[in-house]
């Protein structure tokens, strides 16, 4: 085995200070190479205040015995103690100081001495001797076994969740786009299959046909019918708001259109102002407005109607 020792220069002053002390940092019953160990010195009693002055190990680290860690002073305990013929305790302590090496080669190593400066005395803590050594092979039974695969670890929940949560994500926003997309051909589809405004507005108008919707308890909503199919026809041939107007604001708006004829206008104010009061009043239509109402309406769209056909035959007669 290598013997490797460390010399020391002289020093003046040199008081000694007991051995130093080794301790494995991987706590087993002897030291193996590439092991960290705790090399350095115990030094009671000192009083607070003190500098300490200590040895550089830098420069005798090598590929064999590597320095780890510089050095370190920890405060192990704290004493107040009584001075005789003075007032008041002294404050001292115990200080370590330590170091951390690994050896990289089996041998013996002869660590050097600590010396540690304290005012003008150099205290010296003696070295140590290491003893490292090497995992014995057994050549009878030693086999050469291959390279293993790395090892994979199950996956836990955690690294699960973002990928599952994504996946969700996507899911939803596929349902959602194929829903917006079908509801789009459907709305497009709706309006390339919807009946005419005029044959809309006739069929509303047709289910209030009879005098059984003239009785007083029946009239509010037998006007109210009439008049919500008119407004909705009103909306698609004129291009007003009607649903949202009242009476007065509707007609005045219709007065503008130039195809209208004004005393069919007329005979229609006359029915929504008559549903009005029947809706608002209370009030109960006669006979004779009943007989009007349905009518008077179905002639209105009837009338405007025609009025659109004819200026569509004349375009394409001018064409």
């Amino acid at each position: 085995m290598k013997v490797l020792t460390f010399i020391l220069a002289a020093l003046l002053d040199i008081v000694p200070a007991g051995q130093a002390f080794l301790k494995p940092l991987q706590p087993r019953d002897s030291i193996l190479i590439a092991d960290q160990l705790e090399y350095g010195f115990q030094l009671d009693s000192l009083a607070a205040g003190t500098a300490l002055a200590l040895p550089e190990f830098a420069q005798a680290s090598n590929d064999t015995l590597t320095l780890v860690r510089g050095w370190q002073l920890d405060t192990t305990a704290r004493l107040h103690v009584r001075q005789p013929g003075r007032k008041g305790r002294a404050e001292l302590y115990s200080v370590r100081g330590s170091i951390v090496i690994a050896p990289f080669e089996e041998g013996t190593y002869h660590l050097p001495a600590i010396p540690v400066l304290r005012g003008e005395d150099t205290l010296l803590f003696e070295g140590l001797q290491m003893e490292v050594k090497t995992m014995p092979v057994d050549t009878a039974t030693f086999q050469i076994h291959d390279i293993k695969e790395q090892m994979r670890y199950p996956l836990t929940v955690k690294e699960l969740l973002p990928w599952v949560g994504g996946v969700l994500l996507f899911a939803a926003l596929l349902f959602l786009g194929i829903r917006a997309l079908r509801r789009r051909r459907g709305e497009s589809g709706g309006a390339a299959n919807r009946d005419p405004a005029y044959i809309v507005a006739l069929r509303e108008l047709d289910k209030w046909r009879g005098d059984a919707f003239w009785a007083p308890e029946k009239q509010k909503a037998f006007y109210s019918g009439i008049t919500d199919a008119l407004k909705t026809y009103m909306e698609d041939r004129f291009g007003v708001d009607a649903p949202e107007m009242t009476t007065a604001e509707l007609f005045t708006a219709l007065a503008e259109a130039k195809d209208l004829d004004a005393d069919l206008r007329e005979e229609m104010r006359e029915v929504f102002e008559c549903a009005d009061y029947v809706k608002f009043a209370k009030h109960v239509a006669s006979q004779e407005e009943n007989a009007r109402a349905l009518p008077t309406a179905v002639r209105f769209v009837t009338s405007t109607y025609q009025t659109v056909l004819e200026e569509e035959q004349k375009t394409d007669d001018e064409l």
